[in-house]
């Protein structure tokens, strides 16, 4: 059963823009510009972004001092050691970056990493004081199926399991439907919510403080046309933004999108 009073709605929405494997450091630059000119004075909404790694000490340097915060698309789960490739928390922390986004579906699928191994990857960020982004959500057949809330729910009770439900505190969850990433079909509204309040209450009969404490986006194709109905709702917290994030005139339309 919901319980709505588990939900933050007066706290800013957060919209993350996730730039995938895109950008050079001169189109980097000249996004970032637009960016910060569009987004000036009192934003309705936090803003992040999320780049690949080797331009977080380019964000680092442009966006320290402004309003907008940055991170990266993933992370190791390992400390340290002989793992050649991967990047460690405290190599993030270096470059002062805040978020981390953690199982994108498209590493998650790519790469196949299991829950546990995303669990893991959670607990690392949160270990050094970064803000995981976790990604949880179901494909077009788990949704026919009609068995999208085991699917999700199944994500969420590995992280609840290995380090309880307090791990979930001050941290972001984003609900991404993986039938609509880069394919231009949003969840509808009511699809959202419905899934939104699945996870929170998910979380709060672990522990109903983490709950509180626990902001949810909606991430899977949002654009300005959608996100000023998903904004709206108040269980929904923010949006995960992937290829409209690309383009500052759309991504700036989004942010404003948010309630004030």
């Amino acid at each position: 059963m919901h319980t709505p009073d588990t939900s933050s709605p007066s706290t800013p929405k957060i919209v993350v823009a996730n730039w995938k494997m895109h950008g050079n450091l001169q189109r980097n630059q000249h996004l970032i510009q637009q960016y910060l000119q569009g987004l000036q004075g009192d934003m309705p909404c936090e803003v992040v972004v999320c780049v690949p790694y080797p331009y977080l000490a380019q964000m680092q340097h442009l966006l320290a001092g402004t309003a907008l915060h940055w991170g990266a698309q993933n992370i190791a789960k390992f400390e340290q050691g002989a793992y050649t490739g991967e990047v460690s928390a405290e190599m993030l922390c270096d470059f002062a970056a805040r978020y981390v986004i953690i199982g994108h579906s498209e590493r998650s699928t790519a790469y196949c990493e299991s829950d546990e191994n995303i669990a893991e990857k959670f607990m690392m960020a949160k270990r050094h004081g970064l803000i995981p982004i976790l990604c949880v959500g179901e494909t077009l057949l788990e949704r026919e199926a009609g068995v999208m809330e085991r699917v999700v729910g199944k994500q969420l009770e590995t992280i609840i399991r290995l380090f309880g439900g307090e791990a979930f505190a001050d941290t972001l969850i984003s609900y991404e439907p993986i039938w609509a990433i880069g394919t231009g079909l949003a969840a509808s509204a009511e699809q959202a919510v419905a899934m939104h309040s699945f996870i929170r209450d998910t979380v709060a009969a672990a522990d109903s403080a983490a709950a509180k404490r626990l902001k949810i986006l909606y991430g899977g194709s949002v654009n300005p046309q959608n996100a000023i109905q998903l904004l709206h709702q108040k269980e929904i917290d923010g949006a995960l933004v992937g290829r409209c994030s690309l383009d500052a005139e759309q991504f700036i339309k989004i942010c404003q999108a948010a309630p004030c």
